[in-house]
């Protein structure tokens, strides 16, 4: 264990490579001889693993919001390192567990996922990990926006038009389908504009645009 253990969050949109850093991280961990526990909740697959766009997977451990993630961990003696992906969607009790790992137990902790979600709204998860860590790092990889512009937003499409109300999870990916999501920029989002041909506005007119001055 580390006397200089951290937890460490890495926020990026949909498309950054979060998944697969998380699985790179996790590797090169595991190569210097340090023990680990890789976890995730709700990924993509629908199942116990970390998947990244790319290809890569691994088996992981899932959570659900009624994991006492401290308990978990230590209960399965105390490992050097956790890399925790899907980290939006921890509720904000896991998050501060995760802190007592590496306070209480000097685990180093490296948490990945979404800032916002699909209304531009911090997930309580990641709020609670800008909140309380001790290092956050927006990812580096450029996701590009339709228009060529810089993506920051995440912008959930349904039936092929951006919505801006329901669930808060609704898990999805990149890719075509009934609910899928889509990487866009500001004045794109702001617009409900997902594409060059795309009509503006959300499914629900009665919904709120975050952004809308009207």
């Amino acid at each position: 264990m580390s006397a200089s253990a951290e937890l460490v969050f890495y926020y990026g949109p949909m498309g950054a490579g979060k998944s697969t850093l998380a699985l790179q991280t996790h590797f090169n961990q595991r190569q210097q001889g340090r023990s680990g526990v890789l976890l995730t909740k709700d990924d993509r697959s629908n199942r116990p693993l970390v998947t990244s766009r790319i290809g890569l997977a691994a088996e992981a451990i899932a959570v659900d919001d009624h994991t006492d993630v401290h308990a978990l961990i230590t209960g399965r003696g105390i490992p050097d390192f956790l890399v925790c992906d899907e980290a939006q969607f921890l509720t904000i009790a896991q998050v501060d567990q995760l802190a007592g790992l590496v306070d209480d137990h000097a685990v180093s902790v490296f948490a990945y996922g979404l800032l916002t979600d699909f209304r531009s709204v911090l997930f309580p998860g990641s709020a609670r990990l800008v909140e309380i860590a001790d290092e956050i790092h927006r990812m580096q990889a450029v996701v590009l926006c339709w228009c060529g512009r810089d993506a920051c937003l995440n912008a959930r499409i349904v039936n092929g038009r951006m919505v801006h109300a329901g669930e808060l999870i609704a898990i999805g990916d990149t890719g075509d389908g009934p609910v899928h999501y889509r990487p866009l920029c500001r004045r794109h989002f702001t617009q409900g504009r997902i594409d060059a041909g795309g009509e503006p506005g959300p499914v629900d007119t009665n919904s709120q645009n975050p952004f809308s001055t009207g």
